[in-house]
């Protein structure tokens, strides 16, 4: 019988998940299925972690809700001192939020306000890259450059510049060096700014490896440290989108500290609550924070559930975790394994032409032909076959299309929960090499 949720898609019907049990969801026949993507990059702690119930219970048997109009709680105050403690340098404040479209929409507002506080209100413009997503609701839509998503909602987008994503697979030049490709295509940035005026731009957003849209693509060495030079010279905002990417995903609490980059801002979400809550977070400079204080003093924007003090305290219990178990460790080296594992079973497939990405954070590209990278016709829908064909061998991956311009190319990215086994390991793979056979047979 049809019920009345209006879901993601209108045609199908799917399985109805009544449990959860570490790295696996229960559907209501009893069909165990291994989450290999962790939902969309958010499971990070598996569905059944006890530290993190017992605290969203303890928590919600003392206070559930009190509105940040009027109250602070403890769980959002601890919250945001273990994020600023882990954060990269200047980071010194948290704006605790419902997700990370939310996330993405705070730091935009919050940029244009900053500029306004300290007397340069011509500055308005934002700069992204292609083929980045950057969020559902209409900012952070408009600031995203995945031209499939935006396309019918583009007389609602405000206007967005778009340079090149950090694509060394398609785009690097033959005989060129990763570090030189990288310099090029971030001086982008600079020629971008000149068309516009760097002086009417405010911000530059960017993935430090971008997540749905292309499938765990990596920045290549030096290309972030050249962005940030680059918005140093101009006086422009470095918001980093960590939303999928961050919180231990690549073996570091914050992607960017990998590259060794500080940024302005920093949008995070999925695994900050691993699933337990629905939470984001923006992280903020001193720097920003202190106009906002010396000015208004007053953000002008907010949610009704932003620092839900439920949501604070299951985010709270998942960085204990995450610290108190080893888990960026053991992320980076079972994310070792976990590409090992995939090299092992398709790095010699005809139709796989890259393995990428960071820790437990891995993505593959798949071609029609490896010599020419020429991808499937977008008709075909392979990425469609693909997420079908591995739920019913029991495996959750998140395949996508429109990985090269937002039409054609087609990747799969996993990001299994921290907590993986090295068998789950084996069985991840399997499953997603039978998925990926038998959807190129069909």
């Amino acid at each position: 019988m049809a019920g009345h949720v209006f879901g993601r898609s209108t045609k199908g019907r799917l399985p109805r998940a009544v449990a959860g049990d570490g790295c696996y969801i229960i559907d209501a026949d009893g069909k165990r299925y291994l989450d290999g993507s962790g939902g969309a990059a958010v499971s990070c702690l598996g569905h059944s972690d006890a530290d993190v119930r017992a605290a969203v219970r303890d928590q919600l048997d003392r206070l559930a809700f009190a509105h940040t109009g009027f109250f602070t709680t403890d769980a959002a105050e601890a919250l945001a001192d273990a994020l600023v403690a882990g954060a990269p340098e200047a980071i010194d404040r948290v704006y605790l939020v419902s997700g990370g479209s939310e996330a993405v929409e705070a730091a935009l507002k919050l940029a244009r306000q900053y500029f306004m506080e300290i007397g340069q209100p011509q500055r308005h413009r934002v700069i992204a890259r292609r083929q980045s997503y950057h969020g559902n609701t209409l900012g952070a839509l408009a600031a995203g450059g995945n031209a499939w998503r935006r396309a019918q909602f583009a007389p609602l987008l405000v206007e967005t510049s778009h340079i090149s994503p950090c694509y060394a697979y398609r785009d690097r030049a033959e005989g060129e060096s990763l570090e030189a490709y990288g310099l090029r295509v971030a001086d982008e940035l600079e020629a971008e700014l000149q068309r516009l005026g760097p002086e009417t731009v405010m911000a530059f957003v960017a993935e430090p490896v971008v997540g749905a849209t292309m499938g765990a693509v990596p920045a290549v060495p030096g290309y972030l440290q050249r962005i940030r030079e680059i918005c140093d010279r101009h006086g422009i905002l470095l918001i980093l989108d960590e939303v999928l990417c961050g919180m231990g995903r690549t073996g570091h609490l914050f992607a960017c500290l990998e590259d060794g980059v500080a940024p302005d801002m920093i949008t995070i979400a999925k695994g900050l609550g691993a699933g337990y809550q629905p939470i984001g977070a923006l992280l903020t400079s001193a720097v920003i924070y202190d106009a906002i204080d010396a000015g208004s003093g007053f953000f002008q924007h907010g949610h009704t559930y932003m620092g839900h003090a439920m949501a604070a305290a299951g985010a709270g219990a998942v960085l204990r975790a995450i610290d108190e178990r080893g888990l960026l460790d053991r992320v980076q080296a079972m994310g070792k394994r976990l590409d090992a594992a995939l090299h092992d079973r398709f790095g010699q497939h005809p139709n796989v032409g890259d393995i990428r990405g960071r820790g437990l954070f891995r993505g593959l590209e798949l071609v029609a032909d490896r010599e020419t990278k020429a991808p499937f016709d977008p008709a075909r829908k392979l990425h469609a076959k693909v997420k079908a064909a591995a739920m019913q061998a029991g495996l959750i991956c998140y395949p996508m299309g429109g990985t090269i311009d937002g039409q054609r190319g087609d990747h799969i990215l996993l990001a299994p929960p921290f907590i993986i086994t090295e068998d789950q390991i084996g069985e991840l793979t399997d499953k997603l090499g039978m998925a990926v056979d038998q959807a190129l047979a069909a």
